[in-house]
């Protein structure tokens, strides 16, 4: 093999090399450009995810603000509600109490409740001494029935006549308003046995209170039932 033959050949080989090595390279690339495509879809789809999870996570967390405020809303409403019911359930009551101030002042009509209320409590004490507590202004009304009291009692127990001795400790005197929140009375009394223990308060302010509460369901479904109250 002479020189030209070799010089060819070796051409040949390193053509044969070249093209071997191009090939080999872009195969090299496109596996490359592959493996970049591929992660850059899984780092796309991850951000996505990433995003997806962010979004639902603040969606979520404004859903529950909004739940925590209409709730918030909702019972500051029922409280305003409630508020409102129990400013007018206490207003009837004050107007009544007020009410309760006439009838101290029709003279005869209440010596016939003071007598009344007196009986009442003796019937529930049933003691054989009794102290009785009433307003100072009452005094003279009290002494006045008080002796029919007795034999009211007297008849309707079946017992002896009882003791009765007017306490000189007496009730507060009726509401004014220039200083509605001292101590008051309306009227009534209270009797009590000697040793204090059993006591019989027999006032107009304690019976209203009895009352109020025995007919407080009664009253608010009347007011209120229309409401849902």
């Amino acid at each position: 093999m002479n020189d030209t033959d070799v010089s060819k050949q070796i051409q040949q080989m390193v053509r044969f090399i070249r093209q071997e090595a191009e090939e080999k390279a872009n195969e090299i690339s496109v596996s490359a450009e592959e493996e970049f495509q591929i992660e850059k879809l899984q780092l796309v789809e991850a951000e996505k995810k990433k995003v997806r999870q962010e979004y639902e996570r603040k969606t979520k967390q404004v859903e529950v603000r909004k739940k925590i405020e209409y709730s918030m809303q909702l019972n500051a409403s029922r409280i305003k509600v409630l508020q409102a019911q129990d400013d007018v359930v206490s207003g009837m009551k004050e107007s009544a109490r007020k009410a309760l101030l006439k009838i101290s002042g029709e003279k005869n009509n209440y010596k016939k409740l003071l007598k009344g209320l007196i009986v009442q409590s003796l019937l529930r004490l049933k003691e054989p001494s009794v102290l009785l507590r009433c307003r100072e202004m009452d005094v003279s009304l009290v002494k006045s029935v008080v002796e029919d009291a007795k034999k009211d009692y007297v008849e309707k127990a079946k017992v002896r006549t009882p003791n009765i001795t007017i306490d000189n400790v007496y009730l507060p005197p009726p509401p004014t308003d220039a200083d509605p929140h001292r101590s008051s009375c309306s009227g009534g009394v209270v009797l009590a046995s000697d040793d204090g223990k059993i006591v019989c308060e027999n006032t107009l302010d304690a019976r209203l209170d009895v009352v109020f509460r025995q007919k407080l369901p009664e009253i608010r479904q009347q007011l209120f039932s229309k409401m849902g109250a």
